[in-house]
């Protein structure tokens, strides 16, 4: 049954639904719904998980590796400084291949203060060994939590499930909730691997010491996991759509109206609704743009997002994060991957929605005339005042 619910209750639910053991975190806007409605389904006694308010996003963090490691299903949400907070731990999380799925809310990062949404926090720990989804709208944020934790439990590898602060924790859209019945089927109770976990009658150590003769070939190690992880989400995204019958694209990209496209507009997360609508907009005036959603950024789908911007001539990369002193993030990557396919079409980067700011359709616009002059490094895109 179809809801109109906000989407961090969304997610709430659907956590609810997929019964971790223990949950523990900190409030910080505007992951905040989120974590009150867990503690609200325990203190009504709804549910059978240890809820755990710790005293900072870093101890929240631990409290879940600490529960992961004893063997059993954790949750976590965070955001923008919260996230970095965690940082330290989220690195020992990777580095134990310990299968965990936290929700980053988006937001954006200090100095100056602000709470309002961009994508600075999560780009910023991108390189922590977690895979990361990114979330255009409520459905699909609650679907990527039923996906995160099969591939979370099947990699053994974590798993960061993006969505943007108050654009979709706030917002109320209509979302069917998993069924039950369905979740239980395509993600079943977490059983883990003898040797993955610690035991007292089959003692591990996890987490140890490395010398400089071992600690190269482990971080290899986990980078051809991750690497590889890309062909488990294609196929975790296909037993979804076969099981709930909804989601698009392959996992890892999703393209809209890009077919005989001439533009390719590139993006994720929330702002894409609005990309879209313009393009359907340019669409009925004869102009030939389209979209590549980016579902996955870590593993990078470099291959599958050359793929679908060979035919274009002008690439304009869409985003609300950049790497100071160089340009959009997600615009460098696919600029590094453009080179090495030898794409032909000009690439771009845009830059918009820092702090909120607000996405207009004459921005969309705008971003489409620039594109087809193509070349300047990078562009900031003002909206609203």
């Amino acid at each position: 049954m179809r809801q109109i619910m906000e989407g961090s209750h969304a997610v709430a639910q659907t956590i609810k639904l997929i019964k971790p053991k223990v949950v523990s975190a900190y409030p910080i806007t505007p992951q905040t719904h989120i974590v009150e409605a867990l503690a609200d389904y325990k203190a009504k006694g709804d549910v059978d998980y240890e809820y755990v308010l710790a005293e900072s996003e870093f101890a929240a963090a631990s409290i879940v590796e600490g529960a992961c490691l004893r063997g059993v299903r954790t949750y976590t949400a965070t955001s923008s400084q919260g996230l970095l907070l965690m940082a330290e731990v989220l690195f020992n999380i990777a580095g134990m291949r310990l299968p965990m799925v936290m929700t980053v809310a988006n937001r954006a990062l200090s100095g100056p203060i602000n709470i309002w949404n961009d994508q600075q926090d999560a780009v910023t720990v991108r390189d922590s060994g977690w895979l990361m989804l990114y979330a255009e709208d409520n459905q699909e944020a609650a679907d990527m939590h039923v996906e995160a934790y099969k591939l979370a439990e099947s990699l053994n590898l974590p798993v960061m499930v993006n969505m943007d602060g108050y654009v979709l924790t706030h917002t109320f859209e209509p979302v069917e909730i998993p069924d039950s019945k369905l979740i239980k089927k395509f993600l079943p109770e977490y059983k883990p691997k003898q040797g993955t976990y610690l035991d007292v009658k089959n003692p591990r150590t996890f987490g140890a010491f490395a010398t400089p003769e071992t600690y190269m070939n482990i971080r290899e190690d986990l980078f051809n996991q991750v690497a590889e992880a890309k062909s488990a989400i294609k196929k975790t995204h296909q037993d979804f759509k076969k099981i709930f019958k909804r989601g698009n694209g392959d996992g890892v990209v999703d393209t809209y109206q890009i077919k005989d496209a001439e533009i390719v507009l590139v993006s994720f997360g929330s702002v894409l609704g609005t990309i879209k609508d313009v393009v359907d907009e340019q669409r009925k005036k004869g102009v030939k743009v389209g979209v590549l959603k980016v579902r996955c950024f870590r593993p990078f789908p470099a291959l599958e997002i050359v793929n679908n911007l060979k035919k274009a001539k002008y690439i304009g990369v869409v985003e609300k994060c950049l790497s100071i002193g160089n340009e959009g993030i997600l615009a460098n990557e696919i600029k590094a991957a453009a080179y090495d396919a030898k794409l032909k079409g000009k690439i771009s980067s845009f830059i918009v929605g820092l702090g909120g700011r607000e996405v207009t359709k004459n921005n969309i616009l705008e971003i489409i005339s620039a594109a087809k002059k193509g070349n300047k490094k990078i562009n900031f895109v003002y909206g609203a005042q």
